[in-house]
């Protein structure tokens, strides 16, 4: 079994749209791991049917024990965060301001005050249309630890592959270098990067590919939208061929990538045109690398 990552420096690039697609076209043969959790959005394209569903818990926040707690404000004064209120003479925690580093909890005289573990977000294992199996995630409004939740999607997904004997394990990762990108990489077989000729996307795209080189992973780019810059398209060529990195494809900028989107459809499914078969070749030249 391999683990093919699909991650982009920055966000636009259209890496869901392709990542969406080659999971249409390896069909039964792929398992798919959405772990762009912080902004899922592969279940717009893949009509998932969360089938299962399970809580995450992670992180802790501070809890007052009302029945405990004899209003002395000591949790209020020592709480760097902002974190404890006090209304109507009642003290209480503000869940999005807690950090949960326990220090309110060490002073309280009554020990009113614990830690818990709360929901952080749900993860889901679904049925999809393309006859396979989608591991995605939502995590909560405010929530952190995304770099576990990925691990989590990642790990399942990688479990139901093994145990139905798939060929591939399909990744959306998050945009970005941060703790959700290096939680994704861990373990690949191959990362596609999908940038685009702007400015910004060449900058994101040579800190993305440091990371990848600490991973000691095998890497290919795809550059979208080749067409309308094509100055940092041959900057961006450059830079590929400088750090020996998989030219895959250039793709023109067209507008069936939205129009498929706002149907819940792939390219592949929407398009009968020269970007269909070119998005068709990038996926068989991913599999023959990985050959």
């Amino acid at each position: 079994m391999k683990e093919i990552v699909v991650i982009s420096g920055k966000g636009g690039t259209g890496k869901t749209s392709l990542t969406a697609s080659f999971a249409y076209l390896g069909g039964k043969d792929v398992i798919v791991a959405d772990c762009d959790v912080d902004a899922a959005d592969m279940h717009l394209l893949l009509e998932p049917d969360f089938e299962e569903q399970e809580d995450f818990y992670s992180g802790e926040l501070a809890y007052i024990i009302q029945d405990q707690c004899i209003r002395c404000g000591k949790c209020l004064e020592v709480c760097r965060f902002g974190a404890i209120k006090n209304l109507f003479n009642t003290y209480q925690v503000d869940p999005l301001a807690c950090e949960g580093c326990g220090y309110c909890a060490r002073i309280c005289p009554t020990n009113a005050i614990i830690n818990k573990k709360p929901v952080a977000g749900k993860w889901f294992i679904s049925n999809i249309k393309t006859g396979s199996i989608m591991v995605h995630a939502k995590l909560g409004i405010g929530a952190d630890n995304s770099g576990k939740l990925v691990a989590k999607v990642k790990n399942e997904a990688k479990e139901i592959a093994e145990d139905e004997f798939k060929d591939f394990v399909i990744v959306d990762g998050s945009p970005g270098i941060g703790c959700p990108v290096v939680s994704s990489l861990s373990g690949a077989s191959f990362v596609l990067m999908v940038t685009e000729p702007s400015v910004s996307g060449l900058h994101d795209l040579k800190r993305l590919y440091e990371l990848i080189k600490k991973f000691g992973l095998k890497a290919g780019c795809i550059i979208n939208k080749s067409d309308i810059n094509q100055q940092i398209t041959d900057e961006i060529e450059t830079f590929l061929k400088e750090e020996n990195i998989l030219h895959i494809a250039n793709l023109p900028y067209n507008e069936d990538f939205t129009k498929a989107m706002t149907v819940g459809q792939t390219i592949i499914e929407f398009s009968n045109g020269n970007l269909k078969k070119q998005i068709t070749s990038a996926w068989e030249i991913i599999k023959n690398e990985l050959k």
